[in-house]
């Protein structure tokens, strides 16, 4: 075993050391944790914010630069799912119909019309 591997095996198992005490350290304490009033409003907001993080940019985006037509495909079915989304925000299959929504007018456009 090179020097090389050692370092290796070294730096996997200090980061294994120094992720499960990171996850545990909530459970290591014997008293409850609280956050603040202000973390846990903000915790509300972390789901649609890292969503939004991941699809803008596939939506807005093509090999690392903006769109520069309106012919493209991700931008109608964004458009439709997200007006189904809200025409139909009470049902209870308004995540599914969305995705259907979307697909419905991203597939012909993307394969029928090459967009």
């Amino acid at each position: 075993m090179n020097e090389t591997d050692l370092w290796t095996l070294a730096t996997i198992a200090a980061l294994t050391v120094v992720t499960v005490l990171a996850r545990s350290f909530f459970f290591i304490s014997n008293r409850d944790w609280a956050l603040p009033h202000w973390a846990q409003r903000g915790l509300q907001y972390a789901p649609i914010a890292a969503l939004a993080a991941v699809i803008v940019p596939e939506i807005v985006m093509t090999q690392g630069g903006l769109i520069g037509t309106w012919r493209d495909a991700r931008l109608f079915a964004a458009a439709a799912g997200a007006a189904y989304f809200f025409w139909r925000r009470g049902a209870g299959q308004a995540v599914l119909g969305t995705i259907v929504a979307g697909m419905a007018v991203y597939l012909p456009l993307h394969l029928g019309l090459g967009w």
